[in-house]
Order: structure tokens, then C-alpha cells, then sequence
């Protein structure tokens, strides 16, 4: 039967699992499309579309952007005054993690998909923005506690999730 820190253990293992595999999928696509904008284009023949799905685009990555931080700040400040056990803070954290990095995850194929269709810079600029947001929102022990606001035990415990056995 597993401890409580081991099973946090595993789970704090498996969100950092799918954060980067969130991370990892959208970089050579948004590579792709730059390198093709930037360089020698390579005439794919694909359809020209309406330019204002430009601009909803670029409306909707900008409005993902800060739904996704807004969304969880919301979620993290609900767990933190739910004063739940130390394993549903971070079950609950790793769900707030997981739906803010699928939000970026579409960011990223959105910039990406916008740049390669309409070679619009601000798409460029929109990738960047979510490379901040993943580099900061990335679970990290530090992370944890400081969203969470952890403290004495549960911050002792938080150190320990990322330790290899």
C-alpha cells in the first residue's frame, strides 16, 4: 500500500509528465510555421483564408492568454481557502495545472497556425507571451508552495514530491 507522500509523489510525477508533453507538442509546429514565414517559403497550396480569421485569431490567443492566468489564480485561491488535506491541495492543483496547460497548449498551435496562414508578427509576439507563461507556470516544488501558500509540514512535504528515490 502506498504512503500518502508516495502517492503525491506519483502524482506530482505524472503532472510534470503532461506539462511537458503540452510543452513539447506546439514548438516544432510554431518552429515549422517561422522557419516557413522567415525563410525560403515553400508554396503548400493551401487556401487563402478570409482575413478576418486573422483577427479572431489573434483576439482569441490574446483572450486565452489571460483567461488561462485569471483562470488559474481562481482555481489555485479556491483550493487554498478550501483548506483541504495536503493530497487534495495538490489533486487539485495538478487539475488546475493540467487546464492551464492545455489553454496554452492551444495558444501555442493557434500562433502557430495563425503565422503559417497569414504570416501576421503579432502571432510571433503571442508565442513568446505563452513561452513566459509556460516557463512560469511550469510545477516546480517552489511553485507549489508558494501558490498554495504552504506552510510548516505541508511545506516540508512539498520539498520532498520532487526528490528521486
Amino acid at each position: 500500500m502506498m504512503t500518502d507522500l508516495e502517492e503525491i509523489k506519483k502524482t506530482f510525477n505524472r503532472m510534470e509528465r503532461n506539462v511537458l508533453i503540452l510543452i513539447a507538442i506546439p514548438l516544432p509546429v510554431f518552429a515549422l510555421a517561422y522557419f516557413n514565414v522567415t525563410g525560403d517559403q515553400v508554396d503548400f497550396g493551401l487556401p487563402q483564408l478570409p482575413w478576418i480569421f486573422n483577427y479572431f485569431a489573434l483576439a482569441l490567443v490574446i483572450t486565452l492568454l489571460f483567461l488561462q492566468a485569471y483562470a488559474f489564480n481562481k482555481r489555485v485561491k479556491s483550493v487554498r481557502e478550501a483548506a483541504p488535506t495536503f493530497k487534495e491541495k495538490i489533486a487539485a492543483y495538478e487539475k488546475a495545472t493540467n487546464f492551464r496547460f492545455w489553454q496554452l497548449f492551444w495558444v501555442g498551435l493557434l500562433c502557430a497556425f495563425g503565422l503559417f496562414f497569414y504570416e501576421n508578427p503579432g502571432f510571433t509576439v503571442a508565442y513568446a507571451v505563452n513561452l513566459v507563461f509556460i516557463s512560469l507556470g511550469k510545477p516546480t516544488p517552489y511553485r507549489i508552495i508558494n501558490a498554495l501558500r504552504l506552510k510548516g509540514e505541508e511545506r516540508e512535504m512539498a520539498f520532498e514530491i520532487n526528490k528521486r528515490d
